[in-house]
């Protein structure tokens, strides 16, 4: 199976390896399409690993009807080997719309984590149930809701 980020290898070998834990994501870029495709194949553990601790969720559930079909990533900034912080600016295609961010992402231990996005255009659905551990956030996201 090719890989849903869109970079056209296989699966096992492109974001498959991060999920599995065989390697980490070097890039914010690649982390970036490696939690797209933990949302395409259904791995909310590995979004929850790979969330920073600050705003990692307590519960998240998949929305296992959506599915997502396309990553676009439009630009990014830092999230480099020798970056600390990075920005990557996505549309994420699904069945129900387009979902359009600005993700900030932490290297902590080494190791890139997703912080939190700047929701940029709304689309009708909701496609994650998150339980917040911390602060909410992005309660008016389509893609996320709080309970």
């Amino acid at each position: 199976m090719r890989c849903p980020c869109g970079l056209g290898d296989v699966y096992a070998n492109c974001c498959g390896r991060f999920h599995t834990g065989a390697a980490t994501a070097p890039s914010a870029d690649l982390l970036m399409r490696s939690r797209f495709s933990a949302f395409a194949v259904g791995d909310a553990g590995y979004l929850r690993q790979t969330w920073h601790p600050s705003t990692r969720p307590r519960r998240l559930n998949l929305d296992r009807h959506v599915r997502w079909t396309r990553l676009e990533i439009v630009d990014r900034s830092g999230g480099g080997l020798f970056d600390n912080e990075g920005i990557v600016e996505f549309k994420a295609h699904h069945t129900g719309g387009v979902l359009h961010e600005r993700s900030t992402f932490k290297k902590v231990d080494g190791r890139w984590l997703y912080v939190g996005a700047t929701l940029l255009t709304q689309d009708r659905s909701r496609t994650t149930d998150v339980s917040q551990s911390g602060p909410p956030s992005r309660s008016s996201s389509p893609g996320w809701r709080n309970t």
